[in-house]
């Protein structure tokens, strides 16, 4: 059976400047430049949580060509006033292809991807926007030789839990499972009238805070 692990958070935001400023005055860390996305008109900065999961603020880059298909993340629906927020996560696994033939959601079809010296698969959606508002996540599979966080600089910070809210909570977790991923993530449905949302705790050199 093909493996699946959570791979990163995806905090978007309207700049990179506004997003980065977030992150670090939430978590009291500092984040570290990533690169630029060529094919979407993106481009990032990067938290290590672990050997093999980081965290990522995406934005719109205002130098990039607009490209010819929607971004990814959503990141066409944000505007000067929409607020940075973490608004989807990615799951990794060694078998794209089968992950989303076995997920009852439609997750999107698989794109070829790359920034800098990396190569993946990852599933885009045609209207480019996150699979069930962010709390199913996007599918990854990186063909690099070691993965992306080992690279990046020590943070002493980890993820503590991931959870997410959303009224297709049960549709959520099945679908979780038949891609091979199992308790890493707890779905439930949110309080009535809420609209769907993550939120994750996270261990830093001052505490547990929270994004979300």
């Amino acid at each position: 059976m093909h493996a699946a692990h959570p791979d990163h958070l995806v905090v978007t935001a309207f700049t990179l400047a506004d997003g980065v400023a977030w992150v670090e005055r939430t978590l009291g860390v500092s984040l570290q430049n990533g690169g630029e996305h060529v094919r979407m008109g993106t481009h990032n900065a990067l938290l290590r949580l672990g050997p093999d999961f980081y965290l990522e603020v995406i934005a719109v880059n205002p130098a990039a060509p607009k490209p010819d298909r929607p971004r990814w993340f959503g990141m066409d629906a944000l505007h000067a006033g929409s607020p940075p927020r973490l608004a989807g996560w990615v799951v990794r696994t060694n078998n794209i292809a089968a992950a989303v033939a076995a997920s009852p959601v439609d997750v999107g079809p698989v794109e070829s991807m790359s920034r800098g010296t990396l190569n993946w698969l990852i599933t885009i959606p045609a209207d480019g926007r996150f699979p069930l508002d962010g709390v199913m996540p996007t599918l990854i599979e990186w063909h690099t030789p070691s993965h992306p966080a080992a690279n990046l600089q020590e943070s002493a910070c980890t993820l503590h839990r991931l959870q997410g809210f959303h009224a297709q909570a049960v549709d959520i977790m099945r679908s979780l499972a038949l891609i091979g991923l199992q308790d890493d993530i707890l779905i439930s449905a949110p309080a009535a009238g809420q609209a769907p949302y993550l939120r994750a705790e996270i261990h830093t050199p001052d505490g547990l805070r929270v994004l979300g």
